[in-house]
Order: structure tokens, then sequence, then C-alpha cells
């Protein structure tokens, strides 16, 4: 650890790991909402926050275990699916507060190209929400209705059902075969639009 006169301890979430204040003060110099995506092991949270002198006030919100309790979803909570539904449930929430632009805030998450973060966007995005961003870091549609994860289960369903039956011991505990994840998907992301249709006057995502 540094010592001397002119040291100077950092901030507790900077020791801590949590918080990059370098990267913070450029969003917050932006003047514009923050859009927040952050994951765990287990969900997506995504937030709409905006920046007071009195702290973070946080204007709309997400959680992936929401799209189980609301909207009927038995897919995985922490999957590329599951972020681009909360990305766009956050994103209607945001709209309906009267939020339109936002900035993304991915905190400490590595910026890798498709990877869940840029998915969460991607569904605030469709959602009608505006924040800069370049097309090539989305990951594709196919991936987002999670085609990957249904392919991959129908080939060990055919090859090694044992694991099969293991692997996605939580979707069929659910009630959901994986290979059939990409209608259950459109199936979803079809209530969660049609609930903000009218009250946003907003259309169903091509």
């Amino acid at each position: 650890m540094g010592h001397g006169p002119r040291y100077r301890v950092p901030w507790r979430r900077r020791r801590e790991g949590k918080t990059n204040y370098y990267k913070r003060i450029k969003l917050i110099k932006s003047g514009k909402p923050r859009l927040v995506v952050r994951r765990t092991n287990k969900y997506i949270i995504v937030q709409v926050v905006e920046a007071r002198i009195e702290g973070d006030m946080t204007i709309a919100a997400a959680h992936s275990r929401e799209l189980v309790k609301l909207y009927g979803w038995k897919g995985g909570t922490a999957n590329t699916s599951a972020a681009y539904l909360t990305g766009l449930l956050a994103g209607y929430r945001a709209l309906e507060k009267g939020v339109r632009e936002a900035v993304l805030d991915i905190g400490l998450h590595e910026p890798v190209k498709g990877s869940r973060v840029f998915a969460a966007l991607k569904g605030a995005l469709d959602a009608g929400l505006k924040v800069p961003h370049s097309e090539e870091i989305l990951p594709s549609e196919d991936r987002i209705r999670g085609e990957h994860i249904a392919s991959w289960a129908a080939q060990l369903a055919e090859g090694d059902p044992d694991f099969y039956k293991r692997q996605f011991s939580q979707y069929l505990e659910r009630g959901l075969k994986p290979e059939e994840l990409p209608t259950h998907f459109e199936e979803v992301r079809s209530r969660i639009v049609g609930e903000y249709a009218e009250k946003l006057g907003v259309k169903q995502v091509q």
C-alpha cells in the first residue's frame, strides 16, 4: 500500500473495486441519465439513474426475476435472452417516466462484443430509448432469441440425454424444453410490448 506525506487513500468503493470514478465522472458530465447495466451469477439488473448533488436517483429499473413473476418467463434469468428482455422492460419504464435519452454505464464489466450487457442495451434501444452506441457491439437477433441454446439442446437431447437433463434441469422443471426457447422468448417479448403498446404508443419489435 502507498505511503508518504502526499499519499491519499482512495475512496472506499475504488479500494473495493466497485467503482471507477474516472469513468463515472465522464458519464455524469454528459448531462444525461445513465443506463446502468449490472449482472450477477443469477440475475440481470437494468436501471436508469440520474446523478444529483444528494446522490444518485433511480428513475426506472427492471430486474430479470420480474420476467418470471410478471410475464411467465421460464428460461434462465442471467442469459442473453433475459438480459435483452430486462433491458426492454427498463427502457419502456424509462419512457413512461419521460426519459428519452441516456448514456450506457456498464461499470466494471468488460466491453465484450455481443455480451449480455449489450443485449440489455439492445432491449432498451428497441423500447425506444436513445443511447449512443456502435451497432457492431450488439448481439445478433438469433443470439438474443436463444437460437444457440436451442440448437445445442437439440444436439444434446439426441446425443446425450442424461447430460441434457442435468444441464437444462431448471428449464425442464419450469415446463420449458430448451429447444423451444426462441418461440417462448417471442411470446414473452410480445407480452412486454403489448403491455406498453397502448400507453406509450409503441409498436411490436420487428
